[in-house]
């Protein structure tokens, strides 16, 4: 699996080929296009949210001889010796001829840009062609509310929409508080992408839209969509919790007058998991009649703050819950899907609530990472407490620098020209458009059935017992799957974790790559009959490797970034020589049409050599034994360059069968979360992998894992194993060190993860430090010392809390227990936690999109009738005026709640 090689359009190419072919775009939208990509000159910014920007360093281009030398080093562990030596000669080949000058060209390129990658990062997301259900969005799966009363549909619901509603004025009025890494502050760009925004397919690739003064929500329920006003023009709340409540129960109770076997067939939110060329054919059905109301409906859709899902199904087990968050569950009936995964929009953000209250969020991946819908996630669950709490205490504390003002306060007039009342849109069905909605379940009922999923909610231990050891977290659980896979399939694979970059200006992620000669040498050691001592010395040193690179990957001094970028590049040269020039002034601009910023991502023309390569090539990425030159990529060094020129040779290093093995994840992982998400997760991005999202808490360990049927169960019982095992092993050390050194080590440890009060009492408990032998209590205190103690199973083996730090993330120099000095135990414990923040913090793994590409075929999507036809959106301001938004759907009757 291959990262893919993009040609991107600059704005003058754009605008040719949009006024020729103009996409289909809800009305609504056609004021607000914008580019993901970044401007050099952004709206100045008030608030504090985003204070910073302009402070934040550019992400820097790493040295040529530096990336090429990790590269080598990332793929050294996955290489017979005679791979490697291929790819060795490849490397200097490619640092010999074309690295230096495309190295120099991107480094010119980024002078006028705001991130090197940023564009090319954007095109390998908009140009992915397969549905991004199970593909490219992740889901959160949020904890249950403390509050019992409130886990229920309606009421969870509405405290979750009232809560974000005040999380996007926050963010509106630029009164978020910007996020920071042990007070360095972090690029806060995506916030501004995530509300009112829309993935929108075309023929010429998807597009990101968004509407940044919309003020509705829509609601889904069997299928069935629903609309109602939330914000003024300022961006307040005009409606109370309650008014929430009585909108969503509405809702619900008018969705169930449709039975839902026959709502299932009117379903259309499963077109938007179709393949993005069929579903682009399908927007253009939905929108060519004049007198339809689906464009109408459609642009509702698009331009809504988020998606709020109802779901009616209680899922019991987490791996129920996790896949329903993620694609919905599939339940056919007398033929009919039934199941929630009818009831979603994927290319929106939603958040989903179950019958029993049950709730989670899944996210369009494109214009954002884990780390910022992380915190959205974070500060709603957040505000839910506080609010309740202040319905007990009116003194209690707010997460809002401000809030809205109590709309049961206010003048109705104050509000403007709302509508608070749900309206449930009619779309006018067409046999057409009732044969694709049955097709497009039938696909996703099998997309769904092709994969698994199984959780491990891990309570042997969590952050605190492995700071206790001296282990980073995430280093040392990163080092769980790589024992547990080697010790099901005897052998290591390319294993994938992302890196936070945001320390930069609009930075996204760097790839960790977790294999290394030291992995290797741990899950080798801890499979064979080797002492303990030995075992655990190997961890460290995998561990420290591990906390190594992510501390270079934080710092933007990977190898992935760097080389993808120079392969787009080099795409961009062979697609156009003159393109570069040009898309160095124009790319990340914006234009302007009536006042409108109108700039689009473009995707690869069809007759380009990227399209022609993806076409041609239907082998499997990274397989193992290919000759040199017989890549992915080989397909495009024989194609003749557009301007009629000779073949032109595709870099070596490109060109070399590593770059597709190490492009080829079979572990794909990421650690985000922290305690108010229960889990979090993703499908598996190729067909023999895993999907791993984990959350590492104090005193547990959240795993998702998922797979296309790959033993995934096998796969997390075996990992449950060895952290069991590795446990017993620490334990065994520990007590060994305690004895050997006369308690002093053991006191040292114990000390990481004890309260002032558990002190007190070891202090009693004291022992002889001369003889190891416990030291008679005095006299005075015989009444006191009477009866057995009561301890955990092994004193400071991390049962209580460690140290009251959040969680950092660069990191420092650990020495193993042979490396001679070691920091104090509090200072070890806190270095060895902090990389919690950099690493994992948004799952995407390039390499996965041309695994896809690959295998697109051209012409498997709809075409109406008539190409000569003008766009939707032409036909309708030629035909009709379009009608008042307020209209757009049937008004519901209130109930009673």
């Amino acid at each position: 699996m291959t990262l893919p090689e993009v040609r991107t359009f600059t704005l003058r190419e754009l605008s040719v080929t949009l006024s020729a072919n103009p996409p289909a775009i809800s009305p609504s939208l056609k004021a607000r296009q914008y580019s993901m990509a970044s401007t050099p000159e952004e709206k100045p910014k008030g608030g504090i949210t985003f204070a910073h920007q302009d402070n934040l360093p550019k992400l820097p281009i790493p040295e040529l001889e530096s990336t090429c030398h990790k590269y080598l080093s990332c793929l050294k562990p996955l290489q017979t010796h005679r791979e490697h030596a291929e790819t060795r000669r490849a490397v200097q080949e490619f640092l010999q001829t074309d690295g230096p000058e495309l190295h120099e060209k991107l480094k010119k390129y980024a002078e006028g840009q705001t991130s090197y990658i940023e564009q090319f990062w954007y095109d390998s997301y908009l140009n992915y062609d397969n549905p991004v259900v199970l593909n490219l969005n992740p889901f959160f799966l949020l904890e249950d509310d403390p509050t019992p009363a409130r886990n229920n549909q309606v009421t969870r619901a509405a405290s979750l929409i009232a809560s974000a509603l005040e999380f996007v004025r926050a963010v509106r009025r630029e009164e978020l508080p910007p996020d920071t890494v042990r007070g360095t502050p972090l690029d806060m760009y995506q916030y501004s992408r995530l509300f009112g925004t829309a993935r929108v397919p075309t023929d010429s690739g998807c597009q990101i839209q968004q509407d940044d003064m919309t003020k509705h929500i829509v609601v889904m329920c069997h299928g069935q969509f629903y609309w109602f006003d939330v914000l003024d023009d300022n961006s307040d709340a005009i409606m109370t919790e309650k008014d929430i409540a009585i909108n969503l129960q509405t809702i619900v109770d008018d969705a169930r007058q449709t039975p839902i076997q026959e709502a299932a067939k009117s379903a259309l939110g499963v077109l938007s998991t179709e393949s993005r060329k069929v579903w682009s054919g399908l927007r253009d059905v939905l929108t060519r009649d004049p007198g339809s109301n689906n464009a109408d409906c459609l642009s509702i859709v698009d331009s809504a703050l988020f998606i709020v899902c109802l779901d009616y199904t209680e899922p019991t087990s987490a791996a129920a819950l996790c896949q329903n968050m993620l694609c919905g569950t599939s339940e056919i009936e007398k033929g009919v899907q039934i199941g929630t995964c009818t009831n979603r929009w994927y290319d929106k953000l939603q958040i989903i609530v179950c019958k029993n209250g049950s709730a989670g969020i899944n996210f369009e991946h494109t214009g954002v990472d884990g780390h910022t819908v992380l915190r959205f996630a974070s500060d709603i669950y957040t505000d839910t407490i506080l609010r309740f709490a202040r319905s007990i205490n009116g003194k209690a504390p707010s997460m809002w620098a401000s809030t809205s003002p109590d709309p049961s306060k206010r003048d109705p007039e104050s509000f403007g020209d709302v509508s608070t009342t749900p309206h449930k849109l009619e779309w006018d069905m067409s046999p057409e458009l009732s044969v694709a909605v049955r097709f497009a379940e039938t696909r996703l009922a099998d997309l769904i059935g092709q994969n698994e999923f199984q959780c491990l909610d891990f309570h042997g231990y969590g952050k605190n017992f492995i700071t206790s050891m001296g282990f980073s977290p995430d280093a040392f659980v990163q080092m769980a799957f790589q024992a547990a896979y080697y010790g099901l399939y005897g052998r290591v694979e390319c294993t994938y974790e992302p890196a936070m970059t945001k320390m930069f200006l609009h930075g996204r992620t760097e790839a960790i790559r977790t294999v290394s000669d030291d992995s290797v040498n741990f899950v080798q050691t801890f499979w064979a009959d080797a002492p303990g001592d030995q075992k655990i010395d190997a961890l460290r040193k995998a561990c420290q490797a591990h906390v190594n690179k992510t501390r270079d990957c934080a710092k933007a001094q990977g190898c992935d970034r760097h080389l993808y970028a120079m392969l787009c590049l080099w795409q961009r040269m062979q697609d156009d020589d003159t393109a570069s020039t040009t898309s160095v002034s124009s790319m990340n601009g914006y234009s302007f049409e009536d006042g409108a910023s109108t700039s689009v991502i473009g995707s690869p023309s069809k007759d380009s050599l990227f399209s022609q390569s993806m076409e041609s090539h239907s082998g499997d990425a990274g397989s193992g034994g290919r000759e040199r030159g017989d890549s992915v990529h080989s397909a495009i060094s024989a194609a003749p360059s557009q301007r009629g020129g000779a073949p032109q040779q595709l870099p070596a290093i490109f060109g070399d069968a590593g770059w597709d093995k190490l492009n080829t994840t079979i572990l794909s992982t990421s650690n985000c979360g922290n305690p108010s998400l229960r889990h979090f997760g993703f499908g598996p991005v190729s067909g023999e992998g895993f999907g791993i999202g984990y959350i590492i808490k104090d005193e547990w360990i959240s795993i998702c894992v998922s797979s296309r049927h790959r033993q995934t169960r096998r796969f997390v019982d075996t990992l449950e194993s060895y952290l069991l095992e590795i446990r017993r092993i620490l334990r065994i050390a520990a007590r060994n060190a305690a004895t050997a050194n006369g308690g002093n080590a053991a006191s040292a440890t114990a000390n990481k993860g004890m309260s002032r009060a558990r002190e007190i009492d070891a202090a009693a408990a004291g022992t002889n430090g001369q003889e190891g032998k416990p030291v008679r209590p005095k006299i005075g205190h015989r009444i006191k010392s009477r009866g057995r103690l009561i301890t955990g199973q092994s004193s400071g083996l991390g049962q209580g809390p460690t140290s009251t730090y959040n969680g950092g993330s660069s990191v420092g120099n650990i020495k193993g227990t042979g490396g001679g000095s070691v920091s104090s135990a509090m200072e070890e414990s806190v270095v060895m936690s902090e990389d919690d923040e950099i690493g994992g913090y948004g799952f995407f793994d390039a390499g996965m999109l041309q695994q896809a590409l690959k295998a697109r075929q051209q012409g498997h999507h709809y075409h109406h009738s008539h190409n000569n036809e003008s766009s939707s959106d032409d036909r309708g301001s030629q035909s009709r005026q379009r009608r008042s938004r307020r209209d757009v759907g049937k008004k519901l009757p209130l109930i009673d709640y």
